[in-house]
């Protein structure tokens, strides 16, 4: 293997992860907290929320700091579950090859 040809692959490694990257951007995610009348989180890769959806219930100001929890947990939820998808596909896609910046 010729070292233009390592180049090539390297290059062609970096476009991949380039396309994967803003792929994973993309993705949504989603937290709960509480069930279907608790709170539901939804972010996208770049763990910037999306939408915040809470239960009638919640909305009583008795129930205020317990809904303000349940979105903490909701989104840390969502976040959580980003993370571990970008590391897997990434993982994936470089053969477990750590490079910086991915």
């Amino acid at each position: 293997m010729d070292f233009n040809s390592i180049l090539q692959q390297a290059q062609m490694m970096k476009d991949n992860l380039g396309k994967l990257s803003e792929e994973l951007d993309e993705r949504t995610y989603t937290g709960t907290n509480g069930g279907k009348d608790g709170v539901t989180v939804v972010i996208n890769g770049r763990y910037e929320v999306q939408s915040v959806t809470i239960g009638e219930d919640l909305c009583d100001k008795d129930n205020r700091e317990m809904l303000q929890d349940m979105i903490l947990l909701a989104f840390n939820q969502a976040s959580e579950k980003a993370r571990e998808d970008r590391e897997k596909s990434l993982d994936e896609a470089t053969g477990g090859l750590n490079i910086p910046g991915m």
